[in-house]
């Protein structure tokens, strides 16, 4: 895969996920939940310091996918331990996040 289709893989499942957290658990819920707020805020940021050249960070490309991929991590994890009950659309949030997070290790590589 090239650098171009990786971004393009690593915005896409970016966006699924922080909508996920911003837009349907919170409605799904009924009501706003700060973490999860605070989970689509992040991967929100994330995309921006990883794709809009931002001067504070933009020499620190490496150092924004790690984090981008603990994050995402963090996420599934937390998850597992809190996901109680596991819906449909838990399983395929993780997934679209396993992917994010296996684009950005590739997205570095191709860098380096």
């Amino acid at each position: 895969m090239n650098r171009s289709t990786l971004r393009a893989v690593i915005i896409v499942t970016g966006l699924i996920t922080a909508l996920v957290h911003l837009v349907l658990l919170n409605v799904g819920m009924g009501r706003i939940d700060p973490l999860f707020t605070l989970n689509g805020l992040g991967f929100l940021a994330l995309l921006a310091a990883l794709f809009l050249n931002l001067p504070i960070v933009s020499k620190q490309q490496t150092l924004v996918h790690w984090a981008f991929m603990g994050f995402a991590a963090v996420t599934i994890a937390a998850w597992v331990v809190m996901g109680r009950p596991y819906t449909p659309v838990g399983y395929a949030t993780k997934v679209v996040e396993l992917v994010l997070i296996a684009a950005l290790y590739l997205h570095q590589r191709a860098r380096a």
